[in-house]
């Protein structure tokens, strides 16, 4: 006779249930995991991580550049047809390089290569913007990086701030006669940790409070230095090489792109 025929039906009934019942708080626990929302780490500024106050007065101060940009694309656009595919495919290779974030504890956001300073060197300052608004955008919407309320400090900060000051060092350095690489080395560093200055002073002005506007914008500055420093030389590299590859491998494109005396005036 099997063991459970000498037990009463209720204690097999239990019995029977067991299983169930002990199964039950992990099934509870990994279905509150997968349906309720979590805090998650986003790459640039996050949506709620700016007040929409601050967020709107960022996004403001971005769009004259954008309509700048637009208005520069359409008219280079109509003297050069080539111009059209080679931001798209620049918009390509920043979209791929920003898109691998490194947290940085304490500030709300992460760290990540730029690549504002080799789009900058490659399509100008003013066509960097649009880049970079590309960019951000496609990341906000399908990679969850990023977010549509801060997408004006995002621009702000790394497509204004981060691709100019990239293209200055490299003129500077070219009209003083510095060789490409070291040009190309100057503009990557400069731009990524200019990106990550301007970031930290908008994270500072709308989220300081009560405490002195120096004092936060020190902290979030600090909280940036561990990943920025190394990642912003690693950039610089990865700029420099990129720059010295295509010299040695299409030269004409050096004369095309005028890498070898670049417009002051972009």
């Amino acid at each position: 006779m099997p063991p459970a025929c000498g037990l009463p039906g209720a204690e097999i009934a239990w019995r029977a249930r067991r299983p169930l019942a002990s199964a039950l708080p992990y099934a509870l626990s990994a279905a509150a995991a997968i349906a309720l929302p979590r805090p998650a780490r986003a790459m640039h500024l996050a949506d709620g991580t700016l007040p929409l106050g601050w967020a709107a007065i960022f996004t403001v101060a971005a769009l004259p550049f954008v309509f700048v940009a637009l208005a520069l694309l359409r008219r280079r656009a109509e003297e050069d047809l080539r111009l059209k595919p080679l931001v798209a495919m620049v918009a390509a290779a920043v979209f791929l390089l920003s898109a691998m974030p490194i947290p940085v504890p304490f500030a709300g956001t992460c760290s990540h290569p730029c690549g504002t300073g080799l789009a900058a060197i490659l399509v100008g300052p003013w066509m960097t913007v649009l880049v970079t608004v590309v960019a951000l955008l496609l990341q906000a919407l399908f990679l969850a990086h990023g977010g549509l309320t801060t997408l004006g400090a995002d621009v702000l900060s790394m497509g204004v701030a981060g691709a100019f000051a990239g293209y200055g060092a490299f003129c500077v350095l070219r009209r003083l006669g510095a060789p490409l690489p070291i040009g190309a080395f100057a503009a990557g560093l400069l731009s990524d940790w200019a990106t990550y200055g301007v970031t930290s002073a908008e994270l500072a002005a709308a989220l300081h409070g009560p405490r002195p506007f120096g004092q936060v914008l020190a902290a979030v500055s600090l909280a940036f230095v561990p990943t920025q420093l190394p990642l912003g030389i690693l950039e610089a590299l990865l700029t420099a090489g990129a720059v010295a590859f295509m010299a040695r491998r299409r030269p004409d494109l050096v004369g095309r792109l005028r890498l070898a005396n670049p417009d002051p005036t972009p």
